[in-house]
Parts: C-alpha cells; sequence; structure tokens
C-alpha cells in the first residue's frame, strides 16, 4: 500500500473504532432496555430494529447519490458521527418506547458517512488489497465495540441504563472532532451527473443485489439472539458478554477473511460466510428440540459462528459491489446497495417479530435457512470481475 493509501485507512480505522466504542456500549443492552425497562414487546422491537435499518439504506443511499453528485466526501462523514453522538444523549431520556423511535432514526441517519467514506477507500485501494482494507475498517469497528461492550458489562450495574447513554455520547463526538481536524478533502471540479440507475448496472450487479436482498430478508436483528440466550435461561448481566463474543469474533477474523477473499476470491468467502449463518439457524432450530442440556455450550458457539458470518460478509459485500460498480458511480452504487439491503432489514425484522410472538419463537430461524439456501444457490451464477 502507498503511504497515502495507508493513512487514509488508519484514519478512518480509528475514527470507526471510536464511533463503535460508544455504540456498542448500548447495542448489548439495547432490547432488554426496550423490552424490560420501557415495556415493549417483540414485535415492537422488531419494529424499531427494522426501522433503523431501513433509515440506515435510505441515509445510505442518498449520501452516495449526493457525495458522487458534488465530488465531496468528508461533510457526510462528519456529520455522520456528530448524528450518533447527539442521538445517544437522548435515549437517556427516553421514558416510553415511543420516543425511541424519532432518536433511533436520527441515530441510523448517522450512516450517511459511510457509502462517501467506503467509496474513498475503494479509490484508493487496488484488487490486490481492497478486501484488506475493508477488512481493516471492520475489524477496528469490532475492536471499538469490544472495548464497547466491557464498558457496559462492568459499569452497567453502577451506571445504570441511562448515564451508560450518556458516556457512551463521548466517543462519537471525540471521533467527530477527528474527522474535522485530520482528514484533508481536496477540491475537486464539480462534474454534475444525474446518478447511476438500476437498469443501467451489470447484469453480474444485478445478481449480486437480489440474492443479498433475498438473505437480508431473513437475517434478522441480533436482537432476538439475545433474547433467544434470556428466554433460555442466560441472565441478563451475562447477555453483554453473549454479544461481546460475537463482536470479538468478527473483530478478529475480519481482516483473514479480507486477505482470504483477495487471495481465493470473493465468492468463495461469501459462500462460507453464508454457510456459518446457515449452521447458526440449525443450531437453534436443534437446540430447542434435541439437545437442550448442551444448551448453554451450543448458544455460546452460536455467536462465535455469528462473529465469524459478519466478519466474512461485511468486507467481501463492500469489495464486490464497489468491483462490479462503474468507478465513477462508486459512491452512489454502494449506497443504493445498502439501500436495498436495509429497506429489506424492516420486513426482515418485523415479520420475524410477528412470528415470534405469534406463531413460535423458532419460525424466523426455519424461515432465515430457506431463504439463506436461495441465496446460495444464485451465488453459484455469479461472476466476479477480473
Amino acid at each position: 500500500m502507498t503511504k497515502n493509501t495507508k493513512k487514509t485507512v488508519a484514519t478512518f480505522a480509528l475514527a470507526s473504532f471510536l464511533n463503535d466504542l460508544g455504540a456498542e456500549m448500548i447495542y448489548p443492552i439495547w432490547p432488554i432496555f426496550v423490552t424490560t425497562v420501557l415495556g415493549a414487546n417483540m414485535a415492537v422491537l422488531g419494529l424499531i430494529d427494522g426501522l433503523s435499518d431501513a433509515i440506515v439504506s435510505i441515509s445510505q443511499a442518498f449520501s452516495g447519490w449526493l457525495s458522487d453528485r458534488i465530488r465531496k466526501r468528508k461533510i457526510f462523514v462528519v456529520l455522520g458521527y456528530l448524528f450518533s453522538g447527539l442521538s445517544k444523549i437522548g435515549y437517556a431520556f427516553a421514558v416510553v418506547w415511543q420516543n425511541l423511535i424519532p432518536l433511533r432514526i436520527f441515530d441510523r441517519a448517522g450512516k450517511i458517512r459511510d457509502s462517501p467514506r467506503d467509496a474513498i477507500i475503494a479509490d484508493v485501494s487496488t484488487r490486490k488489497n481492497r478486501s484488506k482494507n475493508f477488512g481493516i475498517l471492520r475489524a477496528m469497528d469490532k475492536l471499538g465495540g469490544v472495548f464497547g461492550i466491557l464498558i457496559s458489562i462492568f459499569f452497567l450495574a453502577a451506571l445504570g441504563y441511562r448515564n451508560l447513554f450518556l458516556l457512551a455520547a463521548i466517543p462519537p463526538l471525540i471521533g467527530t472532532m477527528f474527522i474535522l481536524g485530520v482528514v484533508k478533502e481536496k477540491r475537486k471540479k464539480i462534474k454534475v451527473h444525474k446518478g447511476i440507475s438500476f437498469k443501467n448496472i451489470s447484469k453480474n450487479l444485478k445478481l449480486f443485489m437480489i440474492l443479498s436482498a433475498i438473505f437480508a430478508l431473513g437475517s434478522f436483528s441480533y436482537s432476538f439472539l439475545l433474547v433467544y440466550a434470556k428466554k433460555f435461561g442466560f441472565p441478563i448481566v451475562f447477555i453483554p458478554v453473549l454479544y461481546l463474543i460475537f463482536v470479538a469474533s468478527a473483530s478478529v477474523f475480519s481482516i483473514p477473511f479480507g486477505k482470504l477473499a483477495d487471495k481465493i476470491g470473493r465468492k468463495r468467502v461469501l459462500f462460507i460466510s453464508l454457510s456459518f449463518w446457515m449452521l447458526l439457524c440449525i443450531i437453534f432450530i436443534l437446540t430447542n428440540s434435541q439437545f437442550m442440556q448442551y444448551y448453554y455450550f451450543l448458544i455460546i458457539i452460536t455467536f462465535i459462528l455469528y462473529g465469524l458470518h459478519k466478519g466474512a460478509l461485511d468486507p467481501v459485500q463492500k469489495t464486490l459491489v464497489a468491483e462490479l460498480a462503474p468507478k465513477e458511480f462508486r459512491a452512489s452504487t454502494l449506497g443504493g446497495f445498502e439501500m436495498i439491503i436495509g429497506l429489506c432489514a424492516l420486513p426482515a425484522s418485523l415479520g420475524a417479530g410477528l412470528l415470534w410472538d405469534r406463531v413460535g419463537f423458532i419460525t424466523p430461524f426455519y424461515l432465515s435457512l430457506g431463504l439463506t439456501v436461495i441465496s446460495i444457490i444464485m451465488l453459484l451464477f455469479l461472476k466476479e470481475n477480473d
């Protein structure tokens, strides 16, 4: 990597570390806070999580399109970290679950930073190191998450939910100042364009977007995994430990999976990632019926698998989209891809919540398993760019 590439990747990696340090103080206790402290049911939890993911998708698509249009990236990154920090202050003062909806929207709108940032990383990278660089970014995300979860575990009892939310606002605000002070954006001549439409992208990219959307329809929020663990006897104080296992696994394996994708190809690593998710679903299904005596051990294994799945999935997905997209429309295409995935997240989590409440808590895992199999079959027909 060139010196400029290393500096760019390191800058965004450190900012991501700080942002996730704050975010992950909240995430492991989020489903318990929503359902226990504020009294929401699983359908409401699914609605809030799904809605927040949909907002992520819309904000990423808009910022990607606008970033390509005006040829500016930094402003979106700065605003994204700022939104993330301020929203956490709002969480501290929520008294009913309805208060969380606008705050969650504001929080997740902070994802406007992702598409412009990812476009910068894709531009300064080559095919030989692009997946690795995205893996570095994901690893630092998750490493910050590890420390955030540890803070959540050790300080929740002493601080309580609301003071912990206030503490979680500090790191992303520091990240905002860091980006403002360190990242320099070169002035570019603005070449206005209308953007890119779905009908104008390659057949390969369309296929990848469709199979990713199908998988996303069954890839419900992590909140369901945590509530499942609580349902079968994991004490609330240990729920963040399970989340820590997931985040630590994703952090450790993101860079190795990125390097592996650079070496053996993106499709193979994506297949490995989807296989991890299939195995996770199978274990949850079987644990409920046949292997209850091994429950604690198997639940820990599922959170390791979840981390392996995410560690392999995120860098490879972004790499594939960046490489299959026209170079001049990378931010727009990355944002459009995230919009499709995010819009699928709303029916995925809301549907999983309704199935959980009205049919049975195992039903969402059966549905997810079937959709994952379909995605893997479609993956066989995908062709990578050379």
